[in-house]
């Protein structure tokens, strides 16, 4: 399989042969393979992809949820430490 730098480098030669201003016809694209990997390896890939998508998603759901949480939870207990009820002198 090609690597990229030889796809680049197929590129740069079919653009240098031509004189004047280089182009890039639908012909030439043609020619160039590109290389795929194979399709296992492309499940690998979006599976791993798929579960960094859950990931950041819930992140990015999850963290403003959670700091909400702890917000509400810190105040309940400063108001439960910080309210005294006054003792009744008998």
């Amino acid at each position: 399989m090609p690597s990229i730098s030889i796809i680049a480098c197929k590129i740069k030669s079919i653009i240098s042969t031509i004189g004047g201003i280089p182009q890039l016809t639908s012909p030439m694209l043609k020619e160039i393979k590109i290389p795929l990997p194979p399709l296992e390896v492309q499940r690998k890939i979006v599976e791993i992809l798929d579960q960094f998508h859950t990931l950041t998603t819930s992140l990015t759901e999850g963290i403003p949820a959670e700091i909400e949480a702890r917000r509400k939870q810190y105040q309940y207990y400063r108001d439960k430490l910080l309210s005294f009820k006054e003792k009744k002198e008998t």
